[in-house]
């Protein structure tokens, strides 16, 4: 008899906080996919043009780790006119001894933006100056506001600038940021000047940022650029900076990387370093205050299958959770 347990977002949310133990975890990640023999496809994608859909399918196993996941991500993005969400999903959680399924995470999401303002603050953490202490964030829906929430977590953060497409969203946007001053800026330009860092969290389809609006010292984590159609950055920006990606196989093919090698900017078999590298120490990252650095994250399998691993062991210790037996016949 195999048991199974249920959790939902509810119940989500009370277990997986967005905290430096999430960071960690999520780290934990990047460093396995640099120092172990982690087996991780490629992404299993499907559009759904006709109702501005798209669903991601990831998974991962980590020797790390004695269970991995699989992810259903879908984003409809005409669901807010429908007074629906415009991303939803859920995670399976397997035995990676046995196959067997040991959780549903039915999380609507929730997990992957947990773990998307993890891999920020891990970016931020190791690529940033440390005397970092001025935020630009560009976007202003909820993912601009985690990954907010995620970088003060790892660096003292005194000044917040916000751009959006929307101004009245990035209004909004920075009345609730009640705790720190945060300003709206006209453009991009003006949101990144004064900026040590700046976090891109859109979904644009064309450059937002290009060379002329970085200065030394900055860095840049771009999140937006998980998929083939979607650009934050120039070309030109990564000429300009000390390029690093959460998986380079990845990134070629839909991440910054991607618009930049179409470009003719960098060679497409250019031997880039990823996060996990850094943290290793095998590779560099920052190396002087003046560095401009710039972090190309598309969101990988294995931060999927370390956020959900988290999930069920606090699942487990806190008894939280339905549980079904599900009967195996031998």
């Amino acid at each position: 008899m195999s048991a199974i347990t249920l959790l939902g977002e509810a119940q989500l949310r009370a277990l997986v906080p967005l905290d430096l133990a999430a960071i960690d975890q999520v780290e934990s990640a990047f460093l396995s996919l640099a120092t172990e023999a982690v087996a991780m496809p490629p992404i299993l994608r499907l559009d759904l043009p006709e109702h501005a859909g798209e669903v991601d399918v990831k998974t991962a196993w980590l020797p790390r780790f004695d269970s991995f996941a699989i992810k259903v991500s879908p984003g409809f993005f005409n669901n807010p006119a429908l007074g629906l969400p415009s991303l939803n999903g859920l995670m399976l959680v397997l035995c990676a001894r046995t196959g067997l399924t040991e959780a549903v995470l039915l999380d609507n999401g929730y997990l992957t933006a947990v773990r998307t303002a993890a891999a920020g603050a891990v970016a931020a953490r190791w690529l940033a100056r440390k005397d970092a202490r001025r935020v630009a964030v560009i976007g202003a829906g909820e993912q601009a506001r985690l990954q907010l929430e995620a970088v003060r977590l790892v660096r003292e953060v005194d000044h917040v600038t916000v751009w959006a497409r929307d101004m009245e969203r990035a209004h909004s946007f920075a009345k609730g940021t009640r705790d720190i001053h945060c300003e709206v800026a006209a453009s991009v330009h003006e949101a990144l000047a004064l900026a040590d860092i700046v976090i891109t969290t859109t979904p644009s389809r064309s450059p937002l940022i290009h060379a002329e609006d970085l200065h030394p010292g900055l860095h840049v984590t771009a999140m937006g650029s998980d998929a083939e159609h979607k650009n934050e950055l120039a070309p030109s920006v990564l000429a300009a900076g000390r390029y690093i990606c959460d998986r380079l196989q990845q990134t070629r093919i839909l991440g910054e990387l991607h618009h930049a090698i179409e470009a003719g900017v960098v060679a497409k078999d250019a031997n880039f370093a990823e996060l996990g590298h850094v943290i290793a120490g095998s590779r560099p990252g920052r190396t002087h205050d003046r560095d401009i650095t710039i972090c190309d994250l598309t969101g990988t399998g294995a931060q999927d299958t370390a956020i959900a691993v988290l999930a069920l062991q606090r699942a487990r210790a806190q008894n939280a959770g339905t549980i079904f037996n599900n009967d195996v016949t031998l």
